[in-house]
């Protein structure tokens, strides 16, 4: 049986991973290219700037031709070597066959994650909720905790933002939070058992959020903060591309949660009853 639900949850994903390539294709990366524009534009101005302060301090030390020359020869050979740097992975393969192969095995892989996930949850629930409910539940919790308050708190950037010698920081702060997130989520769900029979279902699923609430904030508030926008990036192309980034998410778990809900539906209406 779990393994039914892996497979299933991965074939799913790929589905997922089809739809959410064909909405980056379009809405994603023309905020990417925008983006890597500006950054073009910013290391052209920044080698401009280098230039006519190197030109100007040549100038003021003429008077020692030979070291000026020397310099300036080094110089010219460091940005040539700067600029002669092999490109590893072309531009339209990172938009193209890139975006398609790492759009696919991510969502194949939250697929098959959800379809562990889904498994364990069926047994201990299948009185409680039917399986299409069960993996609407698991899509939106999913969805909350693994990406969108971790998003809150470190959103993401599109190329050009961010230092990259704190990239390693941000990506373990990033995942701090979505275990700090997962942990709550779970800490609240277990609470749930003692409070439904104090306060009923309604009210022990308002406790059960603001539960979750409090501890993501707490811990939101603890972690340090990143902030490395420049100024001058524009905020249409940031805004855009965080929006793409939150519709492939929102793409990716809406499959799992209703593909995989309607097709472990039907298989249980097949299943024997004991």
């Amino acid at each position: 049986m779990v393994r039914t639900f892996l497979v299933r949850g991965m074939l799913v994903g790929i589905v997922a991973g089809l739809l959410s390539f064909a909405f980056l294709k379009v809405y994603g990366e023309p905020q990417v290219e925008r983006a890597i524009t500006f950054e073009t534009q910013q290391d052209e101005a920044k080698e401009a700037a280098r230039k006519a302060e190197s030109h100007h301090d040549h100038a003021s030390a003429a008077h020692d031709h030979g070291l000026a020359a020397h310099d300036h020869g080094a110089e010219a050979h460091v940005h040539a070597a700067d600029h002669d740097e092999p490109e590893l992975v072309s531009r339209p393969v990172q938009a193209g066959l890139g975006l398609f192969v790492a759009v696919l095995v991510y969502n194949a892989a939250f697929g098959g994650l959800f379809g562990l996930a889904f498994a364990f949850a069926y047994g201990r629930t299948a009185s409680a909720l039917t399986p299409q409910a069960l993996a609407a539940v698991l899509a939106v919790t999913g969805f909350v905790a693994i990406y969108l308050v971790p998003n809150l708190k470190y959103p993401a950037n599109p190329p050009a933002v961010g230092e990259p010698d704190t990239i390693g920081v941000r990506t373990a702060l990033y995942f701090v939070m979505i275990a700090i997130s997962l942990a709550a989520m779970i800490v609240s769900l277990a609470a749930k058992r003692r409070l439904v029979p104090r306060f009923g279902e309604w009210s022990a699923n308002l406790l059960v959020a603001a539960c979750y609430v409090v501890l993501v904030a707490i811990a939101g508030f603890f972690l340090p903060s990143v902030n490395e926008v420049p100024e001058q990036f524009p905020a249409v192309v940031l805004w855009n591309f965080r929006i793409a980034s939150i519709g492939a998410q929102l793409i990716m778990w809406a499959t799992l949660g209703l593909l995989f809900g309607a097709l472990s539906q039907r298989a249980a209406a097949y299943e024997p009853q004991s």
